[in-house]
This record gives C-alpha cells, sequence and structure tokens, in this order.
C-alpha cells in the first residue's frame, strides 16, 4: 500500500496496525499460509497487491524483516512475481521484469513444470533468495 503520511504530534504515521514501513510504502508478512491466487486476493482485499521488488534496498529490506519474524517461524514468502507464459516472468502490477534487477538465488529460476510462483526464502544469503516453487501452501508479502 502506499500512503501519504500526515504528522502528527508523535511523527509520522501512516501504516495501518501490523504493517511495517520502508521508503514509501507499507508492507504486510502474513501468519498464516495461502496458495498464490489466495493470497493474492487477500491481499486485494486488504487494498493492497503481493509485493513488487523495484530495488536492492527494498529487497534487503523484506528479507530482513523476513529473518526478524519470531512466532511462528515462516521460511518462504509469496511476491508478486508470477509465470505468465513458460520462461515468461510477470509482475502483478505489470510492471516490466528487469532480469538485472532480479535476485534469484543461485540455480534459480528451475525449469521445472508447474513451478510458477516466486518466494522469498528466509534461510538464503542475501540478497540473492527467490525461488520459483508450485503454487501451494506459503505466507505472503502485501504492498
Amino acid at each position: 500500500i502506499s500512503l501519504s503520511c500526515p504528522c502528527t504530534d508523535r511523527g509520522w504515521t501512516c501504516c495501518p496496525k501490523g504493517w511495517r514501513r520502508f521508503q514509501g510504502s507499507c508492507y504486510f508478512l502474513s501468519l498464516d499460509r495461502m496458495n498464490w491466487t489466495e493470497s493474492e486476493q487477500n491481499c486485494t482485499g486488504m487494498g493492497s497487491q503481493l509485493v513488487v521488488i523495484n530495488s536492492k534496498a527494498e529487497q534487503v529490506f523484506l528479507s530482513e524483516q523476513i529473518r526478524q519474524t519470531k512466532e511462528p517461524k515462516p521460511d518462504n514468502f509469496y511476491i508478486g512475481l508470477f509465470v505468465e507464459k513458460v520462461g515468461q516472468w510477470q509482475w502483478v502490477d505489470k510492471t516490466p521484469y528487469n532480469v538485472t534487477a532480479a535476485f534469484w538465488r543461485k540455480g534459480e529460476p528451475s525449469v521445472v513444470p508447474d513451478e510458477n510462483c516466486v518466494i522469498i526464502h528466509r534461510d538464503t544469503e542475501l540478497p540473492n533468495n527467490w525461488n520459483n516453487v508450485r503454487c501451494l501452501l506459503h505466507h505472503r508479502i502485501c504492498e
């Protein structure tokens, strides 16, 4: 979610409760798991979308937020990148996919049938921790 941030006597406030702020956007890291389609619908229902990562700074921020999540200790979080056609990656907001601004784990993306959704993997070295997976139950990041 992108919001304008009104200034109050307690400083800048703008993200809904439970959301985290970074560079003008608010992020929600889920504790429950859904498949990719349900995850996208859940984000949309909150007036947001699955996260579209536009910079290394944003990628590092989100990876650090995942690592700091304590209970339960989730592993994988959906982002808003998916396969539209074989080998053709698409962001949910139609931002052009830029391979030079992608953060794939070593050996990823794999060319495996049905691995059409992308997660950030918690325990992979930063910043390259994207992995394409089957669109089953994972946590999600809404923006």
